[in-house]
């Protein structure tokens, strides 16, 4: 080994160093995975989605090509982090659903607003939209933004995309990060581009003119914003909550036997996919556990053209408060968290409506200034060609001579460069003494040798010149855009208002201060039920005179029956020490043969982890006290107002390595003569006063009933006065309990020997 060894070891701080990297992690995931950048509103899988599309020639007058050529090229050549988050991010930007304006035309199954995912890549194709052509990826090859290396260097990719509309707003974005998040609604173009002109006429334009224009968020599903008094503040902030409802109207039955409807044709953006679904499955609740009985019918009548949900009412249904009640129980009101985050010069920064519109802008100046330089620079060359070709076609002779004269084309071209006649023979020293004063450019030069000899006819000549005064005036109006800010908006108003009048469309979404939804649950009419449930656990409730009309068969049929108030709660014990509890109204009543509903549906009660060992209502648990037994023969009693809590579950007693057997209710009281019974598995039998057990608390384990042997455990305890119970069948005979001993508690009890 070598001795030297540890003198080349570097101590560090393993703390600094591991903040470092997650600092580095963070950032990354920050930056290239999760936030748009504020220039183009696109998250770098987007990006490199669209510029692959236009690589591949995916035009939208173009046939579509497959969805698994584009996440290929996409992937090996810039995006290597997978297929699924591109194609997702593919789908995504198709359904005119979840986007503003989509900016894939997608063929095929690319899913639904109802929650259907989009079928596999190998299924589906994909172009680009016209809009995507013309506002997000035109002019990429007139040098209007930086190309950075891809992810291995061999290839080169647009640092950002030369959009012409703020996209951000326009298409919003949603994103998770390490530690921040963002979430923008989108918006209506018209409005945005009306915005964005606003901005550049005025700089110092604050967020409350701007909302002169942009009225507020415009979702794709329509519906309603019911807070607009909070806008302005969510646009100067950047973050808030949108209330959102979806738009439901009163269809009136036309004809007799028809009934009338509440027709749901807009919904929040927030319900699309799953959550239409679970909408249907909340109204289905409400109906089955009977909170409104207006319902008769529930359909679900969508399609690709909308939304359409219809709920047959009872004749004489109070449709507002209805409304309401959908609005408070169900995700036809829900809220939006807003949160504009973007990437800003390479760092995450939350935007104000104004910020995000001056940071696009700023960059579209510079997009069009980079343009404009290109294409100038390129009419700078024509303008030099054309020059020398007119040039050449006065000296026509001339330059024939020359070409005539000379060896080689290198000859040529030095004549008409610099001058030089060399051994170029000439007709006469005239010409010579010409060729000596010519001064073409190297361009004008390879130019002249290129001219075709038709170009030398009149009109030919004549259409030269003609170019020439358009490149001209082409050039002068480059150059007054450049060096004029006023011709430079004016060249960005005329974009906007050609993308606005093309691809704008009316607004979907109301914004308005809406009414607080207010539902007040009509009172319920107390009367006597009866919970009962089997031995499989299946429960519900039933009326009292379905009850006393089969009241014999019910008591053979039913392990539990509890008589209550319909507008009590119903309590169950498990051997794990804890109480669920279920409220009367949401247990189905049914009749007589009607199965039931399972218990675990009803509460948090799992029949494979758990089962039951008592069921009580609630009030008569409250006024009374309760014996619980474990099966280590622990003992106590503890007043059943302790377990009054509206939690679903609670932890009803302490257990240490036991299981609750038995729980029940008495009157207790200091000095009772009341006696308790213990049976043990092996069939021993104690019996002491009740009064010997002490009152605890919740978190008490209690005290020990009587002495156990090694393999003996307790499986029943009886409260004679309590539970009216003098005897009990013991191995086919009957046990009489006053024949038992009266003892102590904690002592070993009395074997019985049949």
């Amino acid at each position: 080994m070598d001795e030297t060894i540890f003198d080349k070891v570097q101590e560090i701080d393993l703390k600094k160093t591991m903040e470092q990297s997650y600092i580095d992690y963070a950032m990354s995931v920050i930056s290239q995975r999760a936030l748009p950048d504020v220039r183009d509103g696109l998250k770098p899988v987007q990006r490199r989605v669209l510029y692959s599309m236009d690589e591949l020639g995916l035009r939208y007058d173009r046939p579509h090509r497959k969805s698994a050529r584009i996440v290929g090229d996409t992937m090996g050549k810039y995006h290597p982090h997978g297929d699924s988050p591109i194609y997702e991010s593919l789908v995504v930007m198709s359904q005119d659903f979840k986007k503003g304006v989509p900016l894939v035309d997608g063929h095929g199954n690319f899913g639904s607003i109802e929650g259907d995912g989009a079928a596999a890549m190998r299924y589906t194709e994909a172009r680009l939209q016209k809009i995507t052509q013309e506002a997000y990826l035109a002019d990429l090859d007139k040098n209007v933004v930086d190309f950075v290396s891809n992810f291995d260097e061999t290839e080169k990719e647009p640092e950002v995309l030369p959009v012409k509309v703020p996209n951000l707003l326009v298409n919003g974005a949603d994103g998770i990060a390490v530690g921040m998040t963002t979430s923008i609604p989108p918006h209506n173009l018209g409005e945005v581009v009306g915005a964005v002109k606003a901005y550049m006429r005025k700089e110092s334009i604050t967020n409350e003119e701007l909302m002169e224009y942009i009225e507020g968020p415009d979702f794709p599903t329509g519906g309603l914003v019911i807070n607009k008094k909070d806008l302005l503040n969510i646009y100067s902030s950047g973050t808030g909550k949108l209330k959102l409802r979806g738009k439901v109207t009163f269809e009136p039955a036309k004809k007799r036997g028809e009934k009338d409807k509440l027709v749901i044709s807009e919904i929040p953006y927030t319900m699309i996919g799953n959550n239409i679904s679970k909408f249907l499955s909340d109204i289905v609740a409400l109906i089955e556990n009977k909170v409104t009985t207006d319902i008769l019918d529930i359909s679900n009548e969508s399609s690709k053209d909308g939304i359409r949900i219809v709920l047959e009412l009872r004749k004489g249904a109070d449709v507002e408060r209805l409304k309401n009640l959908l609005y408070k129980k169900t995700k036809l009101e829900d809220t939006f968290g807003v949160n504009m985050l973007a990437i800003v010069d390479g760092r995450p920064e939350t935007l104000d409506l104004k910020g995000i519109i001056e940071n696009h802008t700023q960059f579209y100046y510079e997009v069009t200034r980079r343009k404009y330089k290109t294409l100038l620079s390129k009419l700078y060359e024509q303008r030099e060609i054309k020059e020398g070709l007119i040039k050449a076609c006065d000296m026509i002779d001339l330059i024939i001579e020359i070409i005539r004269g000379s060896k080689s084309q290198k000859e040529v071209k030095a004549c008409l460069t610099k001058g030089d006649v060399g051994n170029i023979n000439f007709k006469s020293s005239d010409s010579m003494i010409e060729a000596t004063k010519l001064s073409f450019t190297d361009k004008q030069a390879s130019a002249i040798l290129d001219l075709k000899l038709y170009r030398l006819i009149g009109l030919e000549i004549l259409m030269l010149k003609e170019e020439y005064e358009e490149i001209l005036a082409k050039i002068e109006e480059y150059e007054d855009v450049l060096n004029n800010e006023k011709s430079l908006k004016n060249v960005i108003r005329k974009e906007l208002d050609k993308i606005k009048k093309e691809f704008g469309r009316e607004r979907r979404t109301v914004v308005e201060d809406g009414k607080e939804a207010v539902y007040v649950a009509a009172p319920v009419k107390e009367e006597t039920v009866y919970f009962v449930m089997d031995r499989f656990g299946y429960s519900k409730t039933m009326d009292k005179a379905t009850y006393q009309r089969n009241k014999e068969n019910i008591l053979k049929e039913y392990k539990f029956i509890v008589p209550c108030m319909n507008t009590d709660k119903i309590c169950i014990f498990t051997n794990l020490g804890v109480m669920h509890q279920i409220k009367v109204l949401d247990i189905p009543a049914g009749k007589f043969r009607d199965k039931g509903v399972p218990i675990d549906n009803l509460c948090n009660y799992d029949s494979t982890k758990e089962y039951i060992i008592q069921v009580l209502d609630a009030e008569s648990m409250i006024h009374s006290s309760l014996l619980f037994a474990t099966a280590k023969s622990m003992l106590k009693v503890m007043d059943g107002e302790l377990l009054n809590a509206a939690k679903r579950t609670v932890q009803a007693t302490k257990l240490s390595e036991d299981e609750l057997i038995e729980v029940i209710p008495i009157d207790w009281m200091e000095g009772s003569e009341d006696k308790v019974v213990l049976q043990t598995k092996e069939g021993v039998f104690l019996k002491f006063l009740l009064s010997e057990i002490p009152k605890k608390k919740k978190s008490a384990l209690g005290v020990r009933g009587m002495k156990l042997s090694k393999d003996d455990s307790l499986t029943n305890i009886y409260v004679m006065a309590a539970q009216n119970i003098s005897s009990i069948v013991y191995k086919e005979k009957e046990l009489e309990f006053h024949r038992l001993k009266l003892s102590k508690r904690d002592s070993k009890g009395t074997k019985v020997r049949r």
